[in-house]
């Protein structure tokens, strides 16, 4: 929900659910963990997770294979070999990490105390520190872009308190639905006025306005039930739109149609991917605008 100015942190609720406001968005929100490892743990391990979810695969390499992924990255002398062995050095790093953390969370819990200076500890943010420094080597599942803002989340878990870490989390939200809003605006002013997709314009205010509840909800919230069949229904809709071919369409318009329904479909799994990574991708979302201004060029001579 986007809204004029407030200070931002500002809190509501609004039928019976509560939203903070960051940027211009109202966004659904989340009461942190508390303050523990047993939470950090927790908020570490479901973070872990969602970063190998929406990045590339065969990089998610477990922790007691670190030091053969670091001999296999250090030999590599293929540049393009070797961003992938970053990458899988990367997820070791990261699994080998929160392997650790697991151990010393366990100890707490048996009544021994480990505190931030241990070796263990130093360990695990040294681990965590050199994963996030890997991460620009670590692109997103589509290959489009790196995603280090999701990757470098458990690191962020591991360091801020559990409150300041929700605080950032609600922030990206607000960015990513900023994101979703510039799409879907440049996408409907390319197509609604032209009368092969006249009748597009509540198709996409549709999908964006699903793509930020999507953005913003839990998957552990009752709601997810609701947003999720309306995120995905309303993206297959958007997707299988197909142009109006006019009369007395030349061939080259009709190429130029086609390309039009590709960059569509290009513009709904950019915001289905920012979505549900909820962080900006700024620069698939810069490649999108080039690749949108050259449709426009092409269809202005249609």
């Amino acid at each position: 929900m986007q809204t004029p100015e407030l200070e931002n942190g500002s809190r509501r609720t609004v039928d019976g659910a509560d939203y903070v406001y960051y940027h211009g968005y109202w966004v659904r929100y989340y009461e942190p963990l508390a303050e523990s490892l047993a939470s950090r743990k927790t908020l570490i391990d479901n973070l872990t997770r969602r970063a190998f979810h929406h990045t590339e695969p065969g990089i998610n390499t477990p922790g007691d294979r670190l030091d053969t992924a670091r001999t296999f990255y250090n030999n590599q002398t293929d540049l393009a070999l070797k961003r992938v062995n970053a990458a899988m050095l990367a997820g070791a790093l990261f699994n080998r990490a929160t392997d650790i953390f697991t151990a010393v969370v366990e100890l707490e819990e048996k009544g021994v105390r480990i505190s931030r200076d241990n070796e263990l500890m130093r360990a695990c943010g040294d681990y965590f520190k050199e994963a996030l420094e890997l991460g620009k080597e670590v692109k997103h599942f589509s290959g489009e872009e790196g995603i280090d803002e999701v990757w470098g989340e458990p690191f962020r878990a591991f360091t801020l308190p559990i409150n300041a870490y929700y605080e950032s989390r609600f922030i990206k939200v607000a960015q990513a639905m900023a994101c979703i809003d510039k799409l879907a605006d440049l996408i409907k002013e390319t197509y609604c006025a032209r009368p092969e997709f006249s009748e597009i314009a509540p198709l996409i205010d549709n999908y964006a306005s699903a793509a930020k509840h999507e953005c913003e909800t839990m998957k552990s919230d009752i709601h997810i039930f609701d947003i999720w069949p309306q995120f995905v229904a309303t993206g297959e809709t958007l997707a299988s739109v197909q142009p109006h071919i006019q009369p007395n369409c030349s061939r080259e318009c009709q190429y130029v149609m086609e390309e039009a329904q590709k960059t569509l479909v290009a513009g709904r799994n950019l915001i289905n991917w920012i979505a549900r990574a909820r962080v900006p991708m700024l620069h698939s979302s810069r490649v999108y605008f080039d690749r949108i201004n050259r449709l426009q060029e092409r269809l202005s001579d249609c």
